[in-house]
């Protein structure tokens, strides 16, 4: 179990650690920015010989940090192959545990370039943030592995004798859909006593977290049909509403009055014990002046405790392509964040039998079932877990939040189901402003080597006292 108070020999390796990560950190700057402009995205739209070159560079950087046994390997799905993984290994000391530790090297795609302040591939560094696609999310999160190991080796050297396992995945971003079938394949090699999820959030700039919980997902498409096709609006108007109106009804359902997700059969809760004040969470979410926030609860509990449903993407015509007519059809997509504690599968059904009561004047309503992930919630009391808290606190010289996150990362539950015995720790580098996904994706860069030390205390402490 790890003490209430450090050693005096772990206070010399906090210094030297500190010390360590400080003077190595313009190079873990400079691979970031290296690993930046490579564009490797994991879908079908886009090229796939960057993603090929991503994970090759990342290779390469594991290797120079002093990893001998890298790999770059895929499985593949129904015959479709998964993007490039990098594995790496380096084996325990007798005794010691084994610590696997994962990131991302794929990336969103950039969106509308007009949006960006800087061209997305090159990063940019502007009042002390780096800006670029990947920055953050998650290539950072690599770097915070290599940066910390690199510490670690110069600090402690032969003595540190924890097993290490680098998994960086390859198609994250594209929901990852061979990671159940590379941790089935690839069981034996990627064992370990502790993972390191590196693709998360910190509360605030100043403020560490560990984040203790997550929200399960599904998501799926309603199609309303009135037409057998398109009529003119003038000369038949009036008697029967368009589509796109009728779709708007429908997803009006979804919530009540007060903004609720107002879908039966859906579990939630206001027990969140984080307070997160309204003014800080409408400036992180960039809320505007004199919208009323939705939902009734702690802010806190409708993030990461109550559920969530998002309409992202309508098909229907855009404006400069309308015509005056009564469309036939319109399609939405909906993504629901799951409470903790509710099965995917039950969500949903729930939405569709909603979808299904809830069919506009009659309308002919098609649903279909999307994607699904579990949610997730940590064992604090679990020794890493408070490992992990004190090597936040002493990095940032304040306490960690331990924090719910509203959004999900569904292949946590495929390593708890394949590694039970596995603590799982999900941290990361960004803050509220970090627009991961977004335009001006964005790093600090102060709060991104506290992070690197962070990590290199928690798995200096693990190898000092165990697990």
């Amino acid at each position: 179990m790890t003490p209430e108070h450090p050693s005096s020999s772990t206070d010399y390796s906090v210094q030297g650690l500190r010390a360590a990560v400080a003077a190595g950190f313009d190079q873990t700057v400079s691979q970031l920015v290296s690993l930046v402009a490579i564009p490797g995205i994991a879908w079908e739209a886009f090229d796939p010989a960057q993603l090929d070159r991503s994970a090759a560079a990342v290779a390469e950087l594991i290797s120079a940090a002093g990893i001998s046994d890298v790999q770059v390997l895929r499985v593949s799905t129904d015959g479709v192959p998964g993007g490039p993984a990098v594995v790496a290994r380096r084996p325990a000391a007798p005794g010691k545990p084994t610590v696997l530790l994962y990131a991302h090297h794929d990336v969103q795609p950039p969106g509308d370039p007009d949006l960006w302040e800087s061209e997305p591939f090159s990063a940019v560094e502007r009042d002390g943030r780096l800006y670029g696609r990947g920055a953050a999310d998650d290539k950072a999160g690599i770097m915070a592995h290599l940066g910390a190991l690199r510490a670690l080796d110069e600090v402690l050297g032969e003595d540190f004798g924890v097993g290490v396992t680098l998994f960086i995945e390859g198609e994250e971003e594209a929901g990852s859909p061979t990671f159940r079938t590379f941790l089935e394949t690839h069981r034996e090699l990627l064992q370990a006593d502790v993972i390191v999820v590196a693709d998360s959030s910190n509360w605030k700039v100043g403020v560490p977290a560990l984040t203790t919980s997550l929200r399960g997902l599904v998501d799926g498409t309603v199609e309303v049909q009135v037409l057998d096709h398109a009529v003119h609006s003038g000369m038949f108007g009036g008697p029967v509403l368009d589509a796109p109106t009728l779709l708007s009804r429908l997803i009006a359902t979804f919530h009540d009055d007060a903004g609720d997700v107002a879908i039966a059969g859906l579990a939630g809760g206001d027990d969140a014990t984080v307070d997160y004040p309204e003014a800080d969470y409408r400036a992180d979410a960039s809320v505007l002046d004199g919208v009323r926030l939705a939902g009734t609860g702690s802010i806190a509990s409708r993030l990461w405790t109550k559920p969530a449903l998002s309409i992202i993407g309508i098909d229907a015509p855009t404006v400069a392509l309308s015509s005056n007519t009564l469309l036939p059809r319109a399609r939405a997509k909906f993504s629901l964040r799951l409470a903790p504690g509710q099965d995917p599968a039950a969500a949903m059904a729930a939405v569709q039998d909603h979808v299904e009561r809830h069919a506009p004047f009659g309308a002919r309503v098609t649903f279909a079932a999307g994607e699904t992930g579990n949610a997730f919630a940590a064992d604090t009391t679990a020794p890493a877990a408070k490992t992990a808290l004190w090597a936040l606190e002493e990095s940032w010289g304040v306490p960690a939040v331990e924090a719910g996150m509203g959004g999900s990362i569904p292949f946590i539950a495929d390593l708890t189901e394949i590694y039970p015995s596995a603590q799982i720790l999900i941290t990361g580098v960004e803050d509220p402003d970090s627009r991961a996904h977004s335009a001006n994706e964005s790093l600090h860069l102060a709060e991104f080597q506290k992070a690197v030390l962070a990590e290199a205390l928690m798995l200096s402490r693990i190898n000092t006292d165990g697990l």
